[in-house]
């Protein structure tokens, strides 16, 4: 049966779902707000499993529209240490509360953000060959697997590897795209067999997501359309407001 929720936890859902058709074809940074949201309305491991199927729907729009533009080259350094994430995910949603989630995606995430930064100044680009680049990979890899298994707060730990790499609009949504497609789907099993996936979170994925799909066409549009100076504010700036909103809701 779908969930007995008040109206304006219905109308918080629905902006959420207008967040993630934006994140996935626009601002990647702002679908940390919409994990913010879900976790805000619903126990915060219920609402990993029904934000996950919201996601993936949104990834299909984005890589139809981003197809082209993705760097496989990039997706494939980051794949062993993304699986070694989510794994390490998995286990720890064995034994975290809705709290400890919270509060550890919080963390990890200003952590991402301060380092990211602190690249941007003193290292060129975060692509270059040798030592750097494998460390880089390594760690961000890593840490995307483990927080979008555990929250589906990747986006902002990738969108900083991708922002630190220099990548113009297009190649940063497009590789960006491909990576959670992929990543998103090989989540679904380990969701299932966790309980994270419920038939009353399917119920409420149905209602969201129409306006999923509206904002991810309406994100096109607007990508066509921002210069590379303010989407790199947005993703920064939306990426620092849900770190904290985790941290302290």
């Amino acid at each position: 049966m779908l969930p007995d929720l008040a109206w304006w936890a219905w109308v918080l859902l629905g902006v959420a779902a207008l967040v993630v058709g934006l994140s996935k074809t626009a601002v990647p940074g702002a679908g940390t707000i919409a994990v913010a949201i879900f976790a805000a309305v619903l126990p915060a491991k219920q609402s990993t499993g029904v934000l996950l199927l919201l996601l993936i729907v949104a990834d299909i729009f984005a890589v139809t529209m981003y197809r082209r533009h993705a760097d496989w080259k990039t997706l494939l350094r980051l794949a062993p240490a993304v699986v070694v994430g989510v794994l390490l995910g998995v286990v720890f949603l064995w034994f975290a509360d809705d709290l400890w989630v919270k509060r550890t995606i919080g963390v990890i995430l200003l952590l991402v953000i301060a380092i990211t930064l602190l690249r941007r100044r003193f290292v060129s680009r975060v692509a270059a060959e040798g030592g750097s680049h494998r460390v880089a990979a390594a760690t961000y890899g890593t840490l995307g697997g483990f927080t979008t298994m555990v929250a589906n707060a990747a986006g902002p730990v990738m969108s900083m590897y991708f922002l630190a790499a220099r990548f113009e609009v297009k190649a940063f949504l497009g590789t960006a795209a491909w990576f959670f497609a992929i990543v998103n789907l090989f989540k679904v099993p380990f969701s299932i067999g966790i309980g994270i996936i419920t038939v009353p979170g399917l119920l409420i994925d149905l209602v969201l997501v129409p306006l999923v799909v509206v904002a991810a066409f309406a994100g096109r549009w607007l990508a066509d359309r921002m210069p590379q100076s303010v989407f790199e504010k947005l993703v920064i700036a939306f990426t620092v407001v849900g770190a904290v909103y985790l941290l302290v809701a």
